[in-house]
């Protein structure tokens, strides 16, 4: 009985075997050689930025336009020993030419009348350094000066990588890689080989947030966040053997 019990399993066997080979073959056979398949690879690297841009505004709203300037004036010494006592060297300081504009008084009716109301100035200042730790320190710290009664607005620190040449090459091959083993595995499950090279085309690279999935025709390059993500993308179309 033993022996009978295994003989059918062995048979068993045989059958689904047998049927997953003409199904393969089936498959295989439908694959026209000689045809193309086009895969897409990609590679991607995660880097830290080398440097990093802050620009803010001093701002001052006086009845005068002379006042206003002369309000900036007095507060535009404290601020740059502010950023030299953070470690910002005088030639990554670099200042704006001074803006300004006024605001008309509002009448009875509620609407604005020839008369001026106030004046506002601004002076905008833009620092720069390669330790981008200290770029994001100073982003946060220096409206604290508010204590000193100094008004800022703050723009959002940006963050650049500059090496990426170093890095293209390797990410253009690891991409181009990455095409070719995607071919391979679809087609040896259909009986069929990855051929020559027919046409290659290397999509825009993509400089996000490691975490993001933006993706962009033109490209992405953001410079929002220290760490970045830059990804390659090669689309190539082999011949099927």
């Amino acid at each position: 009985m033993d022996k009978l019990e295994k003989f059918q399993i062995l048979i068993s066997c045989f059958v689904v075997v047998l049927g997953l080979l003409v199904v393969s073959f089936i498959f295989a056979s439908r694959i026209p050689r000689n045809e193309n398949i086009t895969v897409t690879g990609s590679a991607y690297k995660i880097v830290k930025s080398d440097s990093a841009k802050l620009g803010f505004d001093i701002q001052a709203k006086a009845k005068t336009q002379k006042e206003a300037y002369s309000i900036i004036k007095k507060q535009y010494p404290i601020v740059i020993q502010y950023l030299k006592d953070k470690g910002i060297d005088s030639k990554n300081i670099e200042t704006k030419p001074l803006s300004s504009y006024y605001t008309y008084k509002t009448g009875p009716n509620g609407y604005a009348t020839n008369e001026i109301a106030s004046y506002s100035a601004s002076q905008e200042i833009q620092i720069t350094s390669q330790d981008v730790e200290k770029i994001k320190e100073i982003s946060t710290d220096i409206q604290n000066l508010t204590d000193k009664g100094i008004e800022l607005s703050i723009f959002r620190p940006e963050y650049f990588y500059s090496d990426l040449a170093s890095i293209k090459i390797d990410l253009l091959k690891e991409a181009t890689l990455d095409a070719k083993l995607r071919a391979e595995s679809m087609l040896k499950a259909a009986g069929a080989r990855v051929g020559s090279v027919k046409q290659m085309r290397m999509g825009v690279f993509q400089i996000t947030p490691p975490d993001s999935t933006m993706v962009s025709d033109m490209g992405v390059n953001d410079t929002t966040t220290i760490d970045k993500k830059v990804t390659a993308v090669a689309n190539i179309v082999f011949k099927v053997k």
